[in-house]
């Protein structure tokens, strides 16, 4: 295993006292007992700062470095530099036979700390499988109050992930959540596999030119679709095709856009009523009433309300078709209940939570988070890997917060910094 892998282990034995606590003693013989760890730093510098120690009868505050062995003091040149002069020990899980010293030419007191046996089991156990998860199979050990503990604090972890990212884009667009609006539904309509290409082409289409044109419908359609780069063929004769294409041209030329290359937006394996030309034209209808839908978050509160404001109308053409050298049978092309529910998810719950946060209105995070125990979890692999385990899985909320686990922890490797897998590892259950 990496040595800084190895290090992090350390790192966390020494953080979570899970050493033997009994009759410690330095290399030099000192006994010594450890009051305070002292708090991880994450910047430059020791790896723990005012740690407290007892060496002897001598009490000492100062700082802790931490390595695998002890010539990696000298390896890592702190024996030249002035900022571990504060260092009162030096912490390692092989001596290696060398005493260290300071930049003043002080010896620092070294400690050999062993790692328990069953910790590092587990921990090499986990950082070598080629599980998604690799305590899968033990998460159910675990008392159901303390996972959905920290399914809360997932939850939220995951809200302010997205809360950020929508502080920032307010930043660009100089505070509108008008504009960070359609910005987050125009990703979300790529649903997954086209999202990047989605908010490329929002960003491409300023919602102002959208807005002026909001009363008709076909120009709408042109804007999104020959912005997408849908409508550059010649060999087209379709009465619907030519019309947008007009109108494209015209608008494209009025307002100076250059449309994006088609190929961004991708058909592969995906199924017709998803196909990029029908979602552009769903969103087309939903970014025309853009602002009603907006203006409505924030005094709705039942969720059938939210769901109504995602009906949407397209041109009769994509009723019989998914592309336009493509027909298909007649299907209606309104987005599905299991749709809507996954962009009230990812687009109205982020929103809200942001806009709570952004002007101090607890009622509005209150309503996102409420708005996600309200709606059954999400069907993706993520959820249905924790599901197959019998893992309770029981609202949106849960199926966001596991979503949160898996990609911020289990595909990271995080897992001493998992409440679950430090449960697990400390052998606390």
């Amino acid at each position: 295993m990496k040595t800084k892998t190895i290090e992090k282990l350390l790192h966390y034995v020494w953080k979570h006292k899970l050493y033997q606590s009994v009759e410690l003693e330095t290399t030099d013989g000192s006994s010594l007992e450890i009051i305070d760890p002292g708090i991880l730093n994450t910047d430059a510098g020791p790896d723990f700062f005012n740690a407290k120690i007892k060496l002897g009868d001598k009490l000492w505050v100062g700082n802790v470095e931490i390595h695998l062995k002890s010539s990696d003091w000298y390896n890592h040149n702190h024996h030249q530099d002035e900022a571990y002069n504060s260092v009162i020990l030096h912490v390692v899980e092989s001596v290696n036979n060398r005493e260290v010293k300071d930049s003043s030419g002080r010896i620092i007191p070294q400690w050999s700390m062993n790692i328990p046996q069953s910790i590092k089991e587990d921990y090499v156990l986990w950082m070598n499988s080629e599980s998604n998860i690799p305590c899968l199979n033990r998460i159910n050990e675990l008392p159901e109050i303390y996972v959905n503990d920290w399914l809360s604090a997932l939850l939220l972890e995951r809200l302010e992930r997205k809360n950020t990212q929508i502080q920032n884009w307010l930043e660009e667009y100089n505070n509108s959540w008008d504009e960070v609006f359609y910005i987050v539904l125009s990703r979300n309509f790529g649903f997954g596999i086209n999202n990047d290409a989605f908010e490329r082409l929002a960003k491409s289409l300023p919602l102002k030119y959208i807005l002026k044109h909001s009363d008709s419908q076909l120009q709408t359609e042109a804007l999104f679709l020959g912005q997408a780069g849908l409508l550059d063929a010649d060999d087209i004769e379709d009465s619907y095709y030519q019309s947008l294409r007009d109108e494209y041209q015209f608008l494209s030329k009025k307002y100076d856009l250059s449309p994006l290359p088609s190929f961004l937006f991708k058909s592969l394996k995906i199924r017709p009523n998803n196909f990029p030309h029908v979602k552009i034209v769903q969103l087309a209808g939903l970014v025309r009433k853009q602002l009603r839908i907006f203006s409505c978050l924030l005094k709705e509160t039942e969720l059938k309300s939210f769901r109504l404001l995602f009906d949407t109308e397209i041109h009769a053409f994509w009723e019989t078709h998914y592309h336009f050298k493509k027909a298909a049978s007649f299907r209606p092309k309104k987005l599905g209940l299991s749709a809507i529910d996954i962009l009230i998810i990812n687009v109205v719950v982020p929103v809200l939570f942001a806009y709570g946060k952004k002007n101090r209105q607890e009622e509005c995070i209150t309503k996102a988070i409420g708005l996600l125990e309200s709606l059954k979890p999400e069907n993706n692999f993520i959820v249905n890997l924790f599901k197959r385990r019998q893992i309770n899985i029981q609202h949106a909320g849960d199926s966001q917060a596991f979503i949160q686990l898996k990609r911020e922890y289990c595909d990271q490797k995080k897992c001493i910094f998992c409440r679950i897998g430090h449960k697990l590892l400390s052998k606390l259950v």
